[in-house]
Parts: structure tokens; C-alpha cells; sequence
């Protein structure tokens, strides 16, 4: 494995595009409480999901494992639970990371789970630096998700795995409509109920960006998005009748 420089993180500069901006935006005032407004959005189902893809992510008994969209640490600190692996906790967001900090150092994880401020497009490490990836609700998030997968898949060694987290649309019609219903309208209510004019805002912009980018990116575009970043034997399964959906593949071991 090559050697791996982790900077651990620090407020400070960043360049960051015009969708960095406006997800930094969108998040910053709510980090404390996002955790429990991705348990809203899955009707509690948050954290079964996660249990989903962390199984898929520790199956090659990974030793560094990279997490990126990390927010508040959940999903680091759920593998470093279940494992004996060191994670690197990536984001953009520096509020996110302030309170991922605070998590760790409450839960006794710090010296597990490492913390580095950087951005999906733009990885700081070089190319099959980490045993295993995951990320969680990022694809919505940026601009050109092939290229983002490209470079995810990049710092994965051969032999690898990658595992997902994204929400995603019921197919059935009727589970469809209701939760279409659930995201226009009960959704941005609860959150103004909960946390205010910010989380208002983001219930209101949830529903709406997880149906445009699905329109725009099915999940047979993003199976075959991962196969063309290196990606084999890649799988999916879609949970709580459509609500979330769980992707996984792996790396080629070299000469494989």
C-alpha cells in the first residue's frame, strides 16, 4: 500500500465550485441535527440502510477505508464500530466537519476515524491509496457524476471495493405518489416544525433534486457509470420500497 498523508482537518481555504457553494450553503446551518433529518427523509430507515452498505463495504476485511460526503462522521464511525479499520471522513462542508470532530471526540473515535476537508472531484491521495470507499449522498451534489465515480474508484486498490448510499424513487406507482406527496409537502412542514426557516429549505429542495437527478441519471446509467470507472461484479439493491438505494462493486484484483 503506498504511503498516505492524511491531513487532518482545519478550517482554512478551499477552492470550491459553484455547487461546493451552494451545498455548503444548503447544509451548514443544520449539521448538528443532519443525521436526524436523513432519518425523516427514509421514515427511520436511515440507519438500516447504512447497516446495508457498511456489510457490502467491510466484506474484504478492509485495513483504510475512505468515506467521502462524510457530514457529521455518521457513516466513519458506524464502519470504524464494526471493524478494526482506520477511516479517512472526507467533505466539503467545514461546519460538517466541525461537528464530525465533536462526534468523534465524544464517542472516543478520533484516533480511528481521521478527518480531511477536500472535494469529490479533486481527491488529495494518490491512485489505489484505500482498501475500501464509501459515500453517501453525494452524487445529487455535483456537477459531472461520471467523472466523480472516475475518481472515486481511482484511489480504490485493485481488489477494492466501492459502496453507496443515495436516496432514490419508489418504482411501484402507488408507493411513488406517496412519496412524492411526503417530500412536497410533509417533508419541508416537518422541517420548519423541527428546525426552523434553514431545514424548511432543505425539505422543500429534497424531494424535487432526488427526482431530477434520477430523471437524468436512472440507476442502469449509474450501474453502467461505475463499470466504466473500473468497477466489476456491481450490484444494487433498493430498500424500504424504493426509498433508498444500496450499490457496491469492486476493483479487479491486478491481472484479474
Amino acid at each position: 500500500m503506498p504511503t498516505l498523508e492524511v491531513v487532518v482537518f482545519r478550517p482554512g481555504a478551499l477552492e470550491e465550485s459553484r455547487s461546493h457553494r451552494f451545498a455548503e450553503g444548503l447544509f451548514s446551518p443544520l449539521p448538528s441535527r443532519y443525521d436526524l433529518l436523513a432519518d425523516l427523509l427514509s421514515f427511520g430507515q436511515n440507519s438500516r440502510w447504512r447497516k446495508e452498505m457498511v456489510s457490502h463495504l467491510l466484506e474484504g476485511a478492509p485495513r483504510l477505508v475512505l468515506d467521502v460526503a462524510t457530514g457529521p462522521a455518521g457513516v466513519a464511525r458506524h464502519i470504524a464500530r464494526r471493524s478494526s479499520a482506520t477511516v479517512i471522513g472526507l467533505d466539503v462542508t467545514a461546519a460538517m466537519l466541525r461537528q464530525a470532530s465533536a462526534a468523534l471526540e465524544r464517542t472516543g473515535l478520533s484516533e480511528r476515524v481521521k478527518l480531511v476537508r477536500a472535494t469529490a472531484e479533486q481527491l488529495p491521495f494518490p491512485d489505489g491509496s484505500f482498501d475500501a470507499l464509501s459515500f453517501t449522498y453525494l452524487l445529487r451534489y455535483v456537477p459531472d457524476p461520471s467523472a466523480v465515480l472516475a475518481e472515486l474508484v481511482r484511489v480504490v486498490r485493485p481488489g477494492g471495493t466501492v459502496a453507496s448510499l443515495e436516496f432514490a424513487v419508489p418504482p411501484a406507482r402507488a408507493w411513488r405518489a406517496a412519496w412524492w406527496f411526503y417530500t412536497r409537502a410533509v417533508l419541508p412542514a416537518a422541517g420548519r416544525l423541527t428546525g426552523g426557516r434553514e431545514w424548511y429549505e432543505v425539505g422543500r429542495f429534497l424531494g424535487p433534486s432526488i427526482s431530477e437527478h434520477y430523471r437524468r441519471y436512472p440507476i442502469d446509467w449509474t450501474v453502467s457509470a461505475l463499470e466504466a470507472a473500473g468497477l466489476v461484479e456491481v450490484g444494487w439493491r433498493q430498500m424500504s420500497l424504493g426509498g433508498g438505494i444500496v450499490m457496491w462493486g469492486r476493483r479487479p484484483a491486478s491481472g484479474g
